[in-house]
């Protein structure tokens, strides 16, 4: 990394399904090491399979990286800050950025590479390859390619069309051992023999991405590609395909450095996939997770800023980031850390801040009161309480519905745990106390003070003691601080949920 070649990374997404948390955390490296060196993050994106990409994941791609904050400088509908044109089309000198778009382009390199020596037509079959693979096997020899159609002659070839042999084009891969200084694994040696010849079109015509991907890295001038662990077999077929891009002319001749990140790892120690509930991003954006606390988080998997230190700001991430310093081993998936992370962001945020983030749990379809009767007001008084207890913000629907629901919740659970026998007699004496004080009374420290004294003639204390009322007023056992919650619910609203508790009671069989 020179100031004469100015950092060039690249993400490049397919766009199926919904993104999980590993693609984000590979998504975040880039656009660290990117940011870390004033260079440019190049978003492409890789759509060249018809039957599992989808116009709609494409969208909920874009719209996840912008919610994440994950800002490219060049790609579809680019919105870096010195990004022109953000009309919705692609930005930057390379457009087209989606590789379905690009067809021209790859079918151009492969006929070059073909008429270069680079690459050759293969008119092995399936079986055929099957039945020479399984007997490489038993005789202990590598089962990779075994090169049968690297030198056929004309009539050979003639020969299979006549058959009505289709064919693929596979890439000849030198015959010497390929090294090269991995940014996170130190130096890696693959021998020939396990890096056999592959293919790079299909036998319909379309490129595979074991070709696009590195026509693209140096049309688009790549100087590093930063991915995942899964993807480092295939490098050194890569490394030789830039070196023979380089010989025909393709883009200037540099070889990208590469950085293979650590596998996420989820239960039981396997990789965390697709299929993991926890691996969906949109499971955290439902949930209300701060992107700021989620790429915290993520960032940890395979980085730290410090051995002490696991809250930071994502400008403290982009000043120390450095993938020399990421870790090669596989890193676990603790979904309970970054619950704690996520709480931390939020207890961070300006009071004002917190309260507009909880907003779309306080509506449809989260709400479960109606829209008239939420009380902006009532939830500003309480949302100081909230932001130091909330993990998430969907927390919040459940904390402050007592405010907003005409009675509180049914929560059989909470009643049968608060309503022991004797819990009419705590009520009544609650109740009574309550009622002495005025409106110019009813405040957090007297409510505190009266519950205390209603407890201590019946032998309780306070946690007691005001376990029924809890449950009388919210519904639930568990929630924001009791007597700041019943100095905002008002005097009226309380005693009437204390009468309507004891008037169940009192309806109870045995009572």
């Amino acid at each position: 990394m020179t100031n004469a070649t100015p950092v060039r990374v690249r993400f490049c997404p397919s766009p199926t399904g919904n993104p999980h948390v590993g693609l984000v955390r590979t998504a975040l490296f880039n656009w660290a090491f990117a940011r870390h060196h004033g260079g440019s993050l190049v978003l492409r994106i890789e759509d060249t399979d018809a039957a599992r990409d989808s116009e709609e994941s494409y969208d909920q791609l874009l719209d996840s990286l912008r919610w994440l904050g994950l800002d490219w400088d060049e790609g579809p509908e680019a919105y870096a800050a010195d990004a022109e044109g953000t009309d919705g089309g692609a930005v930057g000198p390379h457009a087209p950025y989606r590789q379905s778009q690009r067809m021209d382009v790859y079918r151009d390199v492969a006929e070059r590479l073909r008429a270069a020596g680079h690459a050759y037509r293969c008119f092995c079959t399936p079986a055929e390859l099957e039945e020479r693979r399984e007997a490489a096997r038993k005789a202990g020899r590598a089962s990779g390619y075994d090169g049968a159609c690297r030198d056929l002659d004309a009539a050979r070839i003639a020969a299979y069309e006549a058959e009505g042999r289709t064919s693929i084009v596979r890439f000849r891969m030198p015959d010497e051992p390929i090294t090269f200084t991995d940014l996170v694994r130190g130096e890696l040696t693959f021998a020939p023999e396990n890096v056999t010849d592959y293919g790079i079109v299909r036998a319909n015509g379309a490129p595979l991405y074991t070709l696009v991907n590195p026509v693209d890295d140096a049309l688009m001038e790549i100087t590093h590609v930063l991915r995942g662990e899964d993807l480092l077999s295939s490098t050194p077929r890569q490394i030789a395909l830039y070196r023979a891009l380089a010989e025909i002319g393709v883009g200037k001749g540099a070889t990208p450095e590469f950085g293979h990140l650590p596998y996420v790892m989820g239960e039981g120690n396997k990789k965390l996939s697709k299929r993991d509930p926890e691996s969906s991003l949109n499971l955290y954006r439902e949930r209300g997770f701060l992107p700021q606390g989620l790429l915290n988080y993520l960032s940890l998997l395979g980085w730290s800023l410090s051995e002490d230190r696991d809250i930071f700001s994502m400008d403290e991430l982009v000043a120390a980031f450095d993938v020399a310093d990421v870790n090669a081993n596989p890193a676990r998936f603790d979904l309970k850390k970054c619950e704690a992370i996520n709480a931390a962001h939020l207890r961070e945020l300006p009071v004002a801040e917190f309260a507009a983030a909880c907003a779309p749990w306080l509506a449809a379809p989260y709400a479960t009161w109606a829209a008239e009767d939420f009380d902006q007001a009532a939830f500003d008084e309480l949302a100081p309480l909230a932001q130091t207890r909330l993990t998430v913000l969907a927390d919040i629907t459940q904390n402050v519905d007592f405010l907003f629901l005409p009675e509180p919740v049914a929560d059989e659970a909470s009643w049968q745990k608060a309503m022991k026998p004797g819990a009419a007699d705590v009520l009544r004496s609650i109740h009574s106390r309550l009622a002495e004080l005025d409106g110019g009374s009813w405040r957090a420290e007297p409510l505190k003070e009266a519950v205390l004294a209603a407890g201590e003639a019946h032998g309780l204390k306070l946690g007691k003691a005001q376990a029924p009322l809890r449950v009388a007023v919210t519904g639930r056992t568990v929630g924001l601080p009791l007597f700041e919650s019943l100095e905002v619910l008002g005097r009226e609203r309380t005693l009437l949920r204390v009468d309507a508790t004891l008037a169940k009671l009192a309806a109870q069989p045995g009572s």
